[in-house]
């Protein structure tokens, strides 16, 4: 844990620092902040790769942070270090509360050794005194070394290192002065890190002064120092449940103008069987196609009032759904959004009330109690909850509020659709749902009284369905250390011996910007394009991205089964795409008058993940027509000898091709793909596509793959896997595991429900997982069930020892 004498000696700068300098060492790290502070964490996030986390024994129980702290450690994945910058002073916390929620409250929680950070710009020998003291003042609370910040000269620091001698601490760093590493304030604190075009490159900075600067090594072995948590991890799934089956989704403010939310509030709606999905005010112009809810962070709307009020678009959208009943929970930027203007600047209305900016900071912690029955809670809801603004709102309450705060009644609590029961919530408190789970039990129950109320009955399954399947699960997830892995269909762990050469070489130049020109060239060499057709991509993944952002299809379809990753992210763009699942029944063939007729997106992999089936080249050129985009996922085309069936160079208005190299090149873990196809539309991708997503060490690898040599060598390895399929193919079928037939894929896909039918669904499975094996589970695609399952093609000894596997579990 980071912490300081006072605000302002450099905690986040340190802080920050030190998780983007310890994640540069190859090491996971997980990123918290003791308080109720939201700005701090967006640097951390960017640091880390991760969701920033907060640790506020008031916000949330004292008992909570540490369940919380493992929690944020293991999700999304296990973290090696976890770092924790703390809040003002050391020894400061909640006003009148002897340093409850102090950083030193919360360090003694979660027994998280001290790191304090000096700022020494303005004194010399007294910073031995001052550190002697935060040492020392609570014989509970102990100092593991000190680091030095804006140090102006070696004499200086010497004289202080000198000093600190008699403390037995050990400086563990000397930053010099650099006003380069700083970020910019404002009226609230730091700009938050969502609004700074440069927050990136500031954290990068930060990173390398800290790797230059101090001892990562000395500040792991205090890490090292803490003793092991003997508590069970935070789980939202144990806190709330879903109402229904249904997965209604919940509008989630984002965007420059929203940045202030905890991460486990997406968690606990998730857990409640909802689906968050991000709006951002600034720029999408209407609520997500089948919105259920709507949650209003916190944020700067009224530094961007006029961008906001410009969207009038948007701002009828939310006044409509509101006054029809939408549950709606706005705090602070929320309540200031949905207010009829802010300071004179039109928003949405919602709210009879009027918004203006003023000198005064307000900033409390306050306890709160629900005044009547609302939509978080029936009266007497007790919870915590923090205010941090400067703007009021006139009048500050309706008819009904949303709270009592420390017994006085303020915010909204209304009924505009005269439903008999309160739809909106909105006031100046920010609340940590993972304190007070039954406030989101509260909302997730309304979100899906309201789908269920609004729902048309006579929608088909297969458009509205999405809940079914974990569409965000992938083969790596049922892979784990231990394991045979042919869950996941990359073809070699690692790439060969000359493409690693290319990859390494190419990091001498890692402090120039990625320049695509060679990789362009080489694509469009290979396959015989114009340079205007081609757009490479960090990986396949990232282009079913940049289609969902770039068209608004009024019908999209995704041919199922297939890899789930097209369908999650139209999903997560805002779109409902529809499903043509293909059947098991006919060996999952295409036929394109199956398509619908309206369908202007659809998307199709091809040789198909997770079938192994090879579609017709005039099969899916028949789906191409004027008005629809065609995509086609040829992945693992590199791994059919002669790529027969492919798509790619075609001269085809409206499709899109997508390709990887990662499969065939043991390249997943530097994402190298690219699009081919229809100019115009590799344009909308392009202007879709943040700078430089690309690395240059992916831009290198493409050039290199793609040579007549490479090519060659990826043609000699797709018909060695030719061979390889057909072996393991034809050595599971004694034993009733019979293969999708004509698999061309470097993958089978097998249904093991014939096959000791007496045994629950997904038997096999876990049995062989038991017995050493992982296989990619088959329920999370859509169409297939818990029975089926993807196996990749190894070498014929894997194969061989994998049967025997199956032989021994089927005894």
């Amino acid at each position: 844990m980071i912490t300081a004498p006072a605000s302002g000696h450099g905690k986040t700068t340190v802080a920050t620092g030190l998780m983007g300098a310890l994640r540069g060492e190859g090491l996971e790290v997980a990123g918290f902040k003791v308080g109720p502070d939201y700005i701090d964490p967006g640097y951390h996030a960017i640091a880390t790769g991760r969701p920033g986390r907060n640790l506020d024994p008031h916000l949330c129980r004292p008992e909570q942070l540490a369940p919380l702290l493992v929690h944020g450690s293991a999700v999304p994945t296990p973290a090696d270090v976890a770092v924790v910058e703390g809040v003002m002073g050391l020894f400061d916390g909640r006003m009148g509360g002897d340093g409850f929620a102090s950083t030193a409250h919360v360090a003694g929680l979660v027994q998280a050794p001290l790191v304090v950070v000096v700022d020494i710009s303005r004194m010399a020998r007294t910073t031995a005194a001052l550190v002697h003291g935060l040492h020392t003042f609570d014989p509970a609370v102990r100092l593991s070394g000190v680091v030095l910040n804006k140090a102006g000269s070696a004499r200086l620091v010497d004289e202080i290192t000198s000093a600190l001698e008699a403390t037995g601490l050990p400086v563990l760093g000397v930053l010099p002065r650099d006003a380069g590493i700083e970020a910019p304030s404002r009226h609230l604190g730091l700009v938050p890190a969502g609004e700074r075009e440069q927050a990136a490159a500031t954290v990068a900075r930060l990173a390398e002064q800290v790797r230059t600067h101090l001892d990562l090594q000395a500040i792991l072995a205090v890490a090292h120092t803490a003793p092991d948590l003997d508590v069970e991890a935070w789980d939202p799934a144990a806190e709330v449940t879903a109402p229904s089956s249904a997965r209604p989704r919940v509008a989630i403010a984002a965007g420059r103008a929203f940045t202030f939310r905890y991460a486990e509030t997406e968690e606990l709606l998730r857990a409640a069987g909802c689906e968050p999905v991000e709006l951002d005010p600034l720029v999408d112009t209407a609520l997500p196609e089948g919105t259920a809810g709507l949650y209003l962070g916190g944020g700067f709307p009224e530094v961007h009032a006029t961008e906001l009020s410009a969207n009038a678009a948007l701002r009828t959208s939310i006044a409509d759904a509101v006054a029809a009943g939408l549950p709606t929970v706005a705090e602070c930027a929320g309540l200031l959004y949905l207010c009829r203007s802010v300071d004179g600047v039109p928003m949405v209305g919602a709210l009879d009330a009027e918004a203006v900016m003023t000198p005064k900071l307000t900033l409390r912690y306050q306890s709160l109690v629900v005044p009547q029955d609302g939509l978080l809670g029936p009266a007497g809801t007790r919870a915590t909850g923090h205010e941090f603004h400067r703007t009021t709102v006139t009048p500050e309450r309706g008819t009904g509020a949303a709270w009592l705060a420390d017994g006085h009644p303020y915010g909204f609590s209304l009924d505009p659709a005269g439903l008999g029961r309160a739809t909106v919530h909105a006031s100046y408190q920010h609340v940590h749902w993972a304190g007070h789970p039954r406030l989101a039990q509260r909302f997730a129950d309304a979100v899906h009284d309201h789908h269920a109320r609004t729902t048309r009955t006579d929608d088909h399954d297969h458009e509205r369905d999405h809940e079914a399947y974990d569409l965000d699960h992938h083969g790596d997830s049922d892979a784990s250390e231990g394991l045979v892995d042919l869950a996941v269909n990359v073809s070699s762990p690692a790439p060969p011996a000359w493409l690693q050469r290319v990859i390494n070489a190419s990091t001498g130049s890692l402090g120039a910007y990625p320049r695509t020109d060679d990789a362009v060239k080489a694509i469009a060499a290979a396959h015989d394009v114009d340079l205007d057709r081609v757009l490479p991509t960090a990986g396949g993944a990232e282009a079913f991205t940049l289609v969902a952002r770039a068209f608004a299809p009024r019908r999209a379809v995704v041919v199922h089964p297939q890899f789930t990753e097209p369908e999650a992210a139209l999903l997560a763009a805002g779109h409902r795409p529809g499903r043509l699942v293909l059947s098991p029944h006919d060996g999952f063939v295409l036929h394109a008058d199956a398509v619908p007729e309206d369908a202007d997106l659809v998307m199709i992999g091809n040789p198909t993940n997770p079938t192994s089936v090879l579609h017709p080249a005039s099969v899916l050129r028949d789906l191409a027509r004027p008005g629809r985009v065609l995509v086609v996922d040829e992945a693992f085309m590199d791994a059919v000898p002669g790529e027969p069936e492919s798509l790619v160079g075609a001269d085809l208005p409206g499709v899109l091709v997508l390709r990887s190299l990662t499969k065939t090149w043991g390249l997943a873990g530097l994402r190298a793909g690219y699009v081919v196809g229809d100019p115009a539309l590799v344009a909308r991708l392009r202007a879709q596509q943040p700078p430089w997503s690309v690395s240059t060490p992916a831009l290198a690898a493409t050039v290199a793959c793609l040579t007549l040599s490479a090519r060659s060598e990826a043609t000699a390895s797709a018909q060695r896997f030719e061979g390889r399929r057909r072996y393991l193919v034809d050595a599971l079928a004694p034993l009733g595991l019979q293969a999708v037939v004509e698999s061309r894929a470097p993958f089978v896909l097998v249904d093991s429900s014939g096959v000791r039918p007496d045994r629950p669904p997904g038997w096999l499975r876990l049995t062989l997982r038991d017995q050493g094996w992982a296989v990619r589970r088959g329920e999370t695609f859509p169409g297939l069930h818990a029975d089926w399952l993807r196996v990749a093609v190894r070498d014929a000894e894997t194969s061989t020892a994998f049967v025997a596997a199956v032989e021994r579990c089927l005894a």
